[in-house]
C-alpha cells in the first residue's frame, strides 16, 4: 500500500510573524501548498474548499484555542479524519497525553528552526502513514 502524498496543509496561528514564518518555511522549502488564517472561524470557512491533507494548529490562541478548533474542524464531513499536528510553546506531560486522546500525531514545540521545519512536518507524517499502514492488516 502506498503512501499517500502531503501537499496541502491548513494551519492555524493567531501570531502573524509567525504564521507568515511556518508559511514560508512550509512553502519555500517544503514544497507545500499552505492555507494559512488566524482563527477557528477562519480555519472552518476555509477547511471543505481546500481540502486539507494535514491541520497544522498552534495550542494557545485567543477566543477558540488549538484544541477546541481541531474539536470543530472534526465536526466538518471530510475534515474528520484528516490528521493534525499541534505547535505550541506550552508542552506538558499531562497535555502531551491529551493531545494523543484527541488523535494528535505529534506537537512540535516553539521556537522551531524555520529551516527544519518542513522536514519535521513531513516525517511527522511519513510516521503516521507507515504506522497506519503497519496496523491495516
Amino acid at each position: 500500500m502506498s503512501t499517500p502524498t502531503l501537499r496541502r496543509i491548513l494551519y492555524v496561528e493567531d501570531d502573524a510573524d509567525i504564521r507568515e514564518i511556518v508559511s514560508m518555511s512550509l512553502e519555500m522549502l517544503g514544497k507545500f501548498q499552505v492555507a494559512a488564517c488566524d482563527s477557528c472561524a477562519d480555519a472552518l470557512s476555509l477547511v471543505d474548499e481546500f481540502s486539507p491533507d494535514l491541520l497544522l494548529l498552534d495550542v494557545m490562541m485567543p477566543d477558540v484555542d488549538g484544541p477546541a478548533t481541531l474539536l470543530a474542524l472534526r465536526e466538518r464531513a471530510g475534515a474528520e479524519s484528516v490528521p493534525a499536528i499541534f505547535i505550541t510553546a506550552k508542552v506538558e506531560a499531562g497535555d502531551m497525553a491529551r493531545y494523543r486522546k484527541m488523535g494528535v500525531l505529534d506537537v512540535i514545540v516553539k521556537p522551531f528552526d524555520a529551516m527544519l521545519l518542513s522536514s519535521q512536518v513531513e516525517l511527522i507524517w511519513l510516521g503516521s502513514r507507515s504506522n497506519s499502514n503497519d496496523n491495516s492488516g
